[in-house]
């Protein structure tokens, strides 16, 4: 399947210049959706790990059914004041100011061995500060995996160092 013919593009979001890559167009394909998950599935097919870490809001949309189909624990990073228990907090920059992601204080152990599930790859700045997050509580981010990834935004260089998959790259 041609997951790139089901992705939309949308000019000027959120601001002028941007070409925003919609994938609610792949989410209400049922065939695209299965297939989009199987491609996450089959990128970790090989690699150990105990946990599936997803950023709001679409991270939550993959890693869910991943960690479901691979017998894992799912973990949410969410946007500040959203979780309801102890966290552990991380300020990244943004190109229009920072923002800050949060987890649980008790969501990863020392030793745990993560992977990290998100939509897309552009900037990396919301990636580094998970793995920051991740790394500070003991764990051990073993790969990260993207539906997309923008290429020319240079994400990738940002987390040098780490396992880095996407399924599309533009």
């Amino acid at each position: 399947m041609d997951l790139k013919s089901l992705i939309r593009d949308v000019y000027d979001f959120p601001k002028e210049g941007i070409v925003f890559k919609d994938i609610t167009t792949v989410l209400q394909d049922p065939a695209g959706l299965r297939f989009a998950v199987d491609e996450f599935e089959k990128a970790l097919k090989d690699v150990d790990f105990d946990l599936v870490v997803g950023p709001e809001s679409r991270g939550f949309i993959f890693g869910v059914p991943l960690a479901y189909n691979m017998n894992k624990g799912f973990i949410p990073v969410r946007k500040e004041g959203k979780l309801p228990y102890k966290t552990k907090s991380k300020e990244y920059d943004l190109e229009y100011g920072s923002a800050i992601v949060e987890i649980h204080m008790d969501a990863i152990k020392p030793g745990d061995k993560v992977v990290v599930v998100d939509d897309l790859l552009a900037t990396g700045g919301t990636s580094k500060a998970m793995v920051e997050l991740i790394e500070e509580m003991g764990g051990i981010v073993v790969k990260m995996v993207y539906l997309i990834e923008l290429s020319f935004l240079k994400g990738r260089e940002v987390l040098e160092g780490q396992d880095v998959e996407a399924i599309i790259k533009y």
